[in-house]
Formats: structure tokens, sequence, C-alpha cells
């Protein structure tokens, strides 16, 4: 059986739980950055078939979570960094070593882009030109590479993490699928 069809497999209630518990993840301490947002973006896109539960749950995991960290300015750039997230995940039809890796790289990116944008074009630490912007750019790398690192390896960890679970426990008939 293929990670694929194990993780399609899987009861809606449980996915929704793990994609609540990377979430709340965010409310423990760790290095700038160095979150599992992207890896549940990408897992819900992969795994939900509703559509529409594969946008929701994800961006409510994570409106949860800030009520406890805070609103800010910049708020939608992160959200809609999720939301091209849970569509890059969405293109996860066969799930592979390299495109799990590809895709979490893409959204490192992606995420980097958009919220580095944001906060060029929201805060009065950088002018509003090209080279503001470029500075923006550049005081986020420190950030995208944590990013990349966390991304990377939450993202393994959830699809083949996930996979090897399920199958260890549809095996042995511990727990209903």
């Amino acid at each position: 059986m293929s990670i694929t069809m194990t993780l399609s497999k899987m009861n809606p209630a449980w996915v929704i739980g793990v994609i609540i518990l990377l979430a709340m993840f965010r409310l423990v301490p760790h290095p700038p950055n160095a979150t599992p947002i992207a890896a549940m973006a990408l897992f819900s896109g992969a795994v939900f078939s509703n559509r529409a539960l594969a946008y929701l749950v994800p961006l409510a995991a994570m409106w949860l979570s800030d009520l406890v960290l805070g609103l800010h300015a910049t708020i939608w750039y992160v959200y809609a960094g999720v939301a091209i997230t849970v569509l890059i995940g969405s293109a996860l039809q066969n799930i592979t070593i390299f495109r799990v890796g590809a895709v979490a790289f893409l959204a490192s990116i992606v995420f980097y882009l958009l919220t580095n944008f944001g906060a060029w074009l929201h805060h009065d630490m950088y002018p509003q030109n090209a080279t503001g912007l470029l500075q923006a750019y550049v005081a986020g790398l420190p950030f995208l590479r944590n990013a990349l690192l966390a991304n990377l390896m939450f993202a393994y960890l959830v699809f083949y993490g996930l996979a090897w679970l399920k199958s260890v426990f549809s095996s042995s008939r511990s727990i209903p699928n």
C-alpha cells in the first residue's frame, strides 16, 4: 500500500486533531519560524478531499493559536501564506520523498516572500522603495533558514511518521480507521 493510499484513508476527526496539535506547537518555546505550520498546511491540502475543510481547519487552528499569541498588522500575509501552502499541498497526488521536500521548500519560499513583503509594507522600519523592500528580504534571511529546516523536518515527520503510525495501528487493529 502506498503512502498516499494510507494517508487518504485517515479518519477526518483524527486529521483535524493532528492539524490542531501542529498549530498549537506555536505556543511552546521554539527558535524563530521553526514551527510545523507549513507541514500542517501541506498535510491538510494533501489529505482532505473536502477543499473547504482543507483550508478551514488549518486557518482556524492558526486563528486559535493567534488568539493566545496576539494579532498583528501582517497577520493576513501569514494567513495568505498558509492558504497558498494548503494549495501547494493539494498538488501532492503521489507522495514521494522528493515531492514532500520540494513542496516544503516551495512553501518556505512563498511564506518568506509574502510575510517579508507585508513587514516592508506595514512597518516603518524600511523605506517604502525598492531598497527598503530588499532590506526587508535580507533581514528575513535568518528566519527563512529556520523555516526551511523546520518545514523539511516537520513535513517528513508528518507525512511519513503518520503514515507509519497509521500502518502500525491498522495492522494491529488497536484503533479504528
